[in-house]
């Protein structure tokens, strides 16, 4: 091969490689994300739904009222028998409740009596249940004691721990010496059992004394008192 020849091949050989690396090199730049300073951050993910609270159990409900009368329920029933603002009446019945608190019963009526040393009376009324309603009601009381005299009066009797009204009609032990007095009102106490029967009275005629009995109470008028 002449020598020309093959000095033009090997610079056409190594001139290719030559020219490839002197050939300018082009860069993209890709840009970096730009983010918005104005641009509201992106809400955080809602958390997981907790897991439901079992249901609370409700409250017990208040006991029923009504079962029983209150102090100016009581007042008023008691003033329509003996005329509003008769004296001493408000404080024997706020005496009674002081002690022996809510009655859940009344009994609202008449009686009359007279005795010379051996005294009888009678009576007739309703008596008024807060649960099982209005009945009438009668009662006569015996007595023995140094006791004189007549009278007649209203009576308004209030009535503790009363659950059956059937439980009224029996005999009611009665003290009057254990009556007290305020201002037209005569106040005494009877118990039978848990029962408890306050009658309060303001009467007509004249009778002095101290005397011991009992009152019974029945359905229907009695002429024998005993």
């Amino acid at each position: 091969m002449p020598i020309k020849r093959l000095a033009a091949l090997i610079l056409l050989t190594l001139g290719a490689p030559l020219a490839a690396q002197d050939a300018p090199v082009q860069t993209i730049d890709i840009p970096a994300a730009q983010t918005d300073p104005a641009a509201p951050a992106p809400a955080p993910a809602p958390p997981a739904p907790a897991a439901a609270a079992p249901a609370a159990t409700a409250a017990p409900l208040p006991p029923k009222t009504g079962t029983t009368y209150a102090e100016e329920d009581v007042l008023g029933a008691a003033e329509d028998v003996f005329g509003r603002g008769t004296e001493g009446l408000a404080e024997a019945v706020r005496r009674t409740f002081a002690q022996y608190g809510q009655p859940n019963a009344y009994i609202v009526g008449r009686e009359a009596g007279g005795a010379f040393i051996i005294g009888v009376r009678y009576g007739s009324g309703t008596l008024y249940h807060a649960v099982e309603g209005e009945r009438k009601v009668h009662w006569t009381g015996p007595s023995v004691g140094f006791d004189i005299g007549g009278d007649g009066s209203k009576t308004f009797a209030l009535v503790y721990n009363l659950y059956d009204t059937e439980d009224l009609f029996r005999r009611y032990p009665a003290a009057e010496g254990k009556a007290y007095l305020i201002g037209g009102v005569a106040v005494n106490y009877m118990q039978r059992d848990d029962v408890i029967i306050v009658p309060m009275k303001v009467g007509i005629g004249w009778r002095l004394g101290l005397n011991a009995g009992y009152m019974k109470f029945s359905k229907k008028g009695r002429i024998v008192p005993f």
